[in-house]
Parts: structure tokens; C-alpha cells; sequence
């Protein structure tokens, strides 16, 4: 469904991202709403907060797949791809962050987050890619991946993989296509509450990097906004972490900050 299109989408440009019905998707949804893009939300089960969204924007429509069916997905796309001529950019945003631990990966943990956040991605950035061959803009695929592809720790150990598996693709899609396509990572810190954290807990674990300040939302779907313009080469990413990525944590920053929070009220 399409909502507020106060001009044709025709004379946009487009760009699709997954998740876009919350979180991170939803600040880079309206980030690119706000220069003037259709937006198109994708969203698996947050309907009424995808629609919701939409309705706030000048031109915004929603799409709903199951990225756990990525056949499902690269038709969705590839049908996307047929009726918006402007469609200029891709947002893998969409993951699951669900924990195991490295003495014991759980097998279906692992297979969820390596097709959710790995392979799905990949196919839709292939499929964006094949079915928007020829258009004159520069398009661009933007894998939002994390951090920790640079900062490891024992923590979330499935999805870390599947973020160095979704990593991995960035260089590989990149030099696979042509000048008219550029690829992206980028990779946020520790940005929105995760899991059961406090909100004691989440200020301590925000700041916990470099610069000990707290990285927005925003300033992810700006870089994101950015990278859009296909003004990098292809192949590089960003990381919007004040600089998390650079540090050696030995445990993801839930636990840090809970250990932490814990030691100043005893």
C-alpha cells in the first residue's frame, strides 16, 4: 500500500529497507523520507508499525516478506524492481540477534541468524542488482553489519557469524559488478537497548567506547543517506561506533555494563 504520495513515485528516487518498520531500519527510513526518497518499509511482522511509519512520510510505501524464505524475498524484490524505475538503493537492515555462546553453538540459533542476516541479504542484493541492470543512476547496496566484524568476543555467537559471513559479501558483490553498482558495509556500535537491559545499564554499555558518548540512530542513517550517493568506492565500509570497533572487549557490552551497573550499587 502506498500512502501520501504528494508526487508521482516516478519522479523519485527509491530505495528499500528491511526492517524499516522499527529500530535502526525506521531512523534510516525516515532519514532518506526527509531528502525526498520513496521509501519502501519492508517488515516481516511489525505491520502496524510499518503502516504507521509510512503515514508520516511524503512517499512511502510497505512490502512484507519473510526473509526466513528468501525465495519468497527475491521475488518480492524482483517484482519491486518491475514497477519502480527509480529504485536507486538497497538497506539489508533487517537481523536477528538471538544469543548463544561459543562453548555451545545452538544449531538452530545458527541457522536462523546465517539465514536471516547472511544469506538473505546476499540474494536480495543480487536479485536488486540483476533486475535494475541498465538504469542510468548509480544504484547502491548498503549491508548494515556491526562491530563486532572487528571487536570479537564470546558473546552472540551465531549472529557474530553471520555478520562476518554478511561482511564478507561486501567485497565479493563489489568486484563482481560493474561501475554502475557500488556496494557497502556499515557497521554500528552499541546504539538502541538490547535484550532484557535496564536503562541504567544501557547508558553505561553506550558509552562504552572510545570517545565514551552515545552514537544516535541517526548518525547511522545518515552514513547510510551517505553512502547512497555512491560517493566511496565500492567495496569499503563504515563504522558509526565512536569508535567501539577499535577497542578488545572481552564480552559483548550487555554483560560489560551490566557488571559495571552492578559494582556501583553494591
Amino acid at each position: 500500500m502506498t500512502f501520501n504520495d504528494s508526487l508521482d513515485i516516478t519522479a523519485r528516487p527509491a530505495v528499500l529497507v528491511t526492517g524499516g518498520a522499527t529500530r535502526i531500519g525506521a531512523a534510516i527510513v525516515r532519514r532518506f523520507a526527509a531528502e525526498g526518497w520513496h521509501v519502501v518499509i519492508h517488515y516481516r511482522a511489525s505491520a502496524d508499525a510499518a503502516e504507521a511509519l509510512a503515514a508520516e512520510l511524503p512517499s512511502a510505501e510497505t512490502l512484507a516478506f519473510d526473509l526466513a524464505d528468501d525465495d519468497a524475498a527475491v521475488a518480492a524484490v524482483t517484482q519491486l524492481a518491475a514497477r519502480l524505475p527509480g529504485w536507486r538503493c538497497l538497506v539489508n537492515s533487517a537481523s536477528v540477534f538471538d544469543y548463544d555462546g561459543v562453548t555451545k553453538l545452538d544449531p538452530a540459533t545458527n541457522r536462523s541468524a546465517m539465514q536471516i542476516n547472511a544469506l538473505a541479504p546476499a540474494r536480495l542484493a543480487q536479485a536488486f542488482i540483476a533486475h535494475t541492470a541498465g538504469r542510468p543512476a548509480i544504484r547502491t547496496v548498503i549491508n548494515v553489519t556491526d562491530m563486532k566484524v572487528e571487536n570479537t568476543n564470546p558473546d552472540f555467537f551465531s549472529y557474530t557469524m553471520s555478520k562476518h559471513a554478511l561482511a564478507a559479501t561486501i567485497g565479493m558483490l563489489a568486484k563482481g559488478n560493474g561501475e554502475a553498482v557500488r556496494v557497502y558495509g556499515l557497521a554500528p556500535g552499541a546504539v538502541l537497548a538490547s535484550h532484557d537491559q535496564r536503562e541504567e545499564e544501557t547508558e553505561i554499555s553506550h558509552r562504552l567506547n572510545l570517545l565514551q558518548r552515545k552514537t544516535g540512530a541517526e548518525e547511522i542513517a545518515d552514513a547510510a543517506l551517505f553512502l547512497s550517493s555512491g560517493a566511496l568506492a565500492s567495496g569499503q565500509s563504515i563504522f558509526v561506533d565512536s569508535g567501539q570497533h577499535l577497542l578488545d572487549q572481552p564480552r559483548d557490552v550487555i554483560w560489560l555494563a551490566r557488571e559495571e551497573a552492578q559494582g556501583e550499587t553494591a
